[in-house]
């Protein structure tokens, strides 16, 4: 018989997981034993299709497939299929082992999720926050067995501590086993019959937990945090599920983020932006010399560097974003309009007369 498994599944090389999927249903249905009775050629050759599907159906076992053949070096098989034909074959089609099966045992917890809110600098720099949420906690009376003291957890009678109970179904390929979780004892396999007082036999109680938890620096609105294992405790001694932390960031009273980028609209009186000026400026870091030129016009950008937020996941951190803005001069004193009109005739620049009344003439002429 031919060792190619794509010849086998009568499928193409460039066979989606939707088509080699569907080729395996057809020629599992086609040689299976049930349907095949006594004919050794068609149990071979369902083994065989099995064999060319749970290989294809995985994409690291495919390429080494692809790139070694059949006959190439051995791979560890990370799904544990390890239990041969009657656990590929139950996990396609429902039954109890792989990925279709039911697992037995205490469960882990559920995950939780709760929003820390913090400073515009505390996201910049990073920080450490308290966060409180309400969870599900070991039960310390019974060490989280949920059986009183002196008792203790026995055998569900109902799943023989399987956890599962399987059923046994009809179909075109025969018979079908599927399994569910045990309605007695929940899944875990064991009954309680004389229950904690404090958690009731969860093994578990409600409480209010608060964590210390590290927010790097970078982070933003919109950041989940997540920390493994701090979620709420499973029933009767289940692990832990994980706990994610939303991040809200309180807006600056200076600055815009931009990304990695701050930016700052920074106002210039006419005096400093036409003569130039050495300013101390106040970044998140601390004062720093900034320099404006004579002539700086509105819009213009000073860009320092490495002053504005860290990469979250890398190295580095982003520019800070100095945007010019010249504010006109209001409310002046008749010595400063006095300065003003001998520059403007200085420069020959057309202005309003001085006299009162002037502009209140202009707006009458035109209603």
């Amino acid at each position: 018989m031919t060792t190619d498994y794509y010849e086998l599944l009568e499928i193409d090389r460039g066979a989606t997981a939707e088509e080699i999927k569907k080729a395996y249903r057809v020629a599992a249905r086609r040689y299976h034993p049930d349907a095949n009775p006594d004919d050794a050629e068609a149990e071979a050759r369902f083994k065989e299709v099995a064999t060319a599907y749970e290989v294809l159906s995985d994409p690291d076992k495919r390429a080494h497939y692809d790139r070694f053949g059949a006959d190439g070096p051995a791979m560890d098989d990370p799904f544990g299929f390890n239990g041969g034909l009657g656990d590929l074959f139950g996990a396609f089609f429902g039954g109890g082992g792989g990925f279709g099966g039911s697992r037995s045992g205490p469960q882990p917890g559920p995950d939780l999720e709760t929003t820390v809110t913090i400073d515009f600098e505390a996201a910049v720099f990073g920080t450490t926050e308290p966060v409180t949420v309400r969870t599900a906690t070991a039960c310390e009376t019974c060490e989280a067995t949920g059986a009183a003291e002196g008792t203790h957890a026995e055998t569900c009678s109902q799943c023989g501590g399987a956890g599962q109970v399987r059923q046994v179904r009809q179909s075109i390929l025969g018979q079908m086993v599927t399994a569910a979780p045990c309605p007695v004892c929940s899944g875990s396999g064991q009954v309680i019959a004389n229950p904690c007082g404090d958690c009731g036999g969860e093994g578990r109680v409600i409480g209010d937990k608060t964590y210390t938890v590290d927010i790097p620096a970078g982070v933003d609105t919109g950041s989940t945090l997540r920390l493994t294992g701090m979620g709420a405790a499973g029933l009767r001694g289940g692990g832990m599920g994980n706990l994610f932390v939303h991040v809200r960031v309180r807006p600056h009273s200076r600055f815009e983020r931009h990304g990695t980028d701050l930016v700052h609209q920074l106002h210039l009186p006419v005096t400093q932006a036409a003569l130039g000026a050495v300013l101390s400026f106040e970044t998140l870091d601390g004062d720093e010399e900034l320099v404006v030129p004579r002539g700086t016009q509105t819009g213009r950008t000073f860009r320092l560097r490495g002053r504005g937020v860290p990469h979250v996941r890398g190295r580095g951190r982003g520019d800070l974003l100095v945007e010019v803005v010249v504010d006109t001069p209001v409310d002046l004193s008749e010595e400063a309009e006095e300065a003003l009109r001998r520059l403007a005739a200085d420069r020959g620049e057309d202005v309003a007369p001085a006299e009162k009344g002037f502009f209140s003439r202009i707006k009458s002429a035109f209603s």
